[in-house]
């Protein structure tokens, strides 16, 4: 029975065993897939547990960037001990530049490569969230890349119009510390806005405030609940005394990312 290049790939995806391995054996049960699996569980070649089920929230994020475009990619594994290989650390590199210089749709082209990686390093990796950015003329992009363990796991780029690259590079760097979800407190979704408001609802009724007041009270309290997710109303990591908004002055936040491992 004769068998092709598809099959040996899902016989490489059912059982974890080396592209060379899986060819021999369907060579070796003329093309049969279920023959070949018990052939390759019985040479102790096939992987003795099914990754697909495991948790995967180690990795690393990769950045890649020039003066105008910039990527992130994010490579997941489940331990931190593959994350830190330098394999894997290569892998998501590669990755990273290839989504600068292609495009984020480039990824599929590492398809084969990824299965490789998950089959030498023995873990479920796979490709978590993926950012493209390119400024508009005129505009100034720039990031904050931060190492642990000689990999990235906490990734920011912004693109600023009207500001300078320091002011885009300290706005990276805020980013990174203070995690913001939305860039204005507009932005925010009006069902985020009402679960968090029925949550303060019942904070403040059940340290006993009055009534009438229990209104006011949470709208004070959502005031800083916009302050924790929306980066403009953020006060400045460096300076408090001031926000993002009013560290920018005449200059505008464009839209920003943030990608983190954990």
């Amino acid at each position: 029975m004769a068998f092709t290049a598809k099959d040996v790939q899902a016989l490489r995806q059912a059982t974890g065993a080396g592209m060379m391995d899986c060819k021999q054996a369907l060579e070796t049960n003329d093309g049969d897939i279920e023959a070949a699996k018990q052939f390759l569980r019985e040479k102790g070649l096939a992987a003795s547990a099914k990754r697909d089920d495991r948790e995967n929230a180690q990795g690393a994020v990769a950045l890649a960037r020039t003066e105008t475009i910039g990527a992130i990619v994010k490579l997941k594994s489940e331990t931190d001990f593959v994350a830190s290989s330098d394999q894997f650390k290569a892998e998501a590199e590669a990755l990273a530049q290839l989504v600068l210089e292609r495009g984020s749709d480039a990824i599929a082209e590492r398809n084969e490569t990824l299965e490789e990686l998950k089959i030498t390093l023995k873990e479920k990796i796979e490709v978590g969230e993926v950012v493209r950015f390119e400024a508009a003329p005129g505009n100034v992009l720039d990031s904050y890349e931060h190492i642990q363990g000689g990999r990235g796991v906490n990734v920011v780029l912004v693109e600023v119009a009207g500001g300078s690259p320091e002011l885009a590079h300290d706005i990276a760097v805020h980013i990174a510390f203070a995690r913001p979800k939305y860039l204005r407190s507009d932005d925010v979704p009006a069902e985020v806005i009402e679960a968090e408001r029925a949550t303060l609802e019942t904070i403040t009724r059940n340290e006993g405030k009055p009534e009438q007041a229990i209104p006011k009270i949470v709208e004070g309290r959502l005031g800083g609940f916009f302050k924790e997710v929306a980066l403009l109303e953020q006060p400045y990591a460096k300076d408090d005394k001031q926000t993002i908004a009013q560290l920018l002055g005449g200059a505008e936040i464009v839209r920003f990312a943030q990608v983190e491992i954990g």
